[in-house]
């Protein structure tokens, strides 16, 4: 009997709120309202949304690194909502590639050390495969001077070390944030090709929140996130 296919992502009754300190009487505010959202293996989607919609807190909570006051989130079956918080962080890291719209580098360290950051959580010292892995990256990515500090960098070039970072551990999931933001038309375009030909070359999975049409309008699927609520 031929098995069912497991399910990428299954949200059921989630709920986010944050609290509003600035009221006298401070009550719960909703960010995420999502009863049922379901995404097959493979899934390359886009999510737009006006600002304040809750598009930075849907990938947190995607990724475990916000708790959810309500509700389940099974990546693959396993249901993260209930793992511990060093159990989400050892998740994360062996599933999840996190591409942050402000890029979270060291500008001290050079964009190899960035991009060999994830881990110094596992490794007391970097294997020479995975450096071989972070210079081939970085390369592949247009950063040929895998010396250069970070804070040397055009904001094109840092976004572009961040994906390298984001694919070091070859994780079945990209999550990416805002990726060609504030970036020139050329810079995003490259991003947005190096976001794609990972998601074809491998069959990652890959979820992006922006608002650059151009980039959305280049993914198979896309979804509208309004006032926490999760449309077609």
């Amino acid at each position: 009997m031929e098995q069912p296919v497991t399910a990428l992502l299954e949200i059921r009754d989630l709920s986010v709120s944050f609290r509003d300190n600035r009221a006298s009487q401070p009550d719960l505010l909703p960010a995420l309202s999502i009863s049922d959202w379901r995404l097959e293996p493979g899934a390359v989607v886009g999510i737009r949304g006006p600002s304040g919609a809750g598009k930075s807190t849907l990938l947190n909570v995607l990724s475990g690194l916000l708790l959810p006051q309500q509700g389940s989130i099974h990546w693959l079956g396993n249901e993260i909502t209930q793992l511990k918080e060093g159990q989400r962080d050892r998740w994360r890291r062996n599933n999840i590639g996190f591409i942050f719209q402000d890029f979270h580098l060291i500008p001290e360290l050079s964009a190899l050390e960035n991009v060999l950051q994830p881990i110094r959580f596992d490794h007391w010292r970097c294997p020479p495969e995975l450096r071989r892995r972070a210079r081939e990256l970085l390369s592949q990515c247009g950063i040929p001077r895998a010396h250069q500090l970070a804070n040397s960098l055009s904001r094109g070039q840092q976004q572009r070390v961040a994906v390298a970072r984001a694919l070091l551990k070859n994780p079945p999931i990209l999550l990416s944030d805002e990726p060609t933001a504030s970036l020139d038309r050329a810079s995003a375009d490259a991003v947005i090709e190096l976001l794609l030909g990972a998601t074809r070359e491998t069959g990652k999975s890959l979820i992006v929140v922006s608002h650059d049409e151009v980039l959305l309008a280049q993914l198979p699927q896309a979804y509208e996130l309004v006032e926490g609520r999760i449309t077609s």
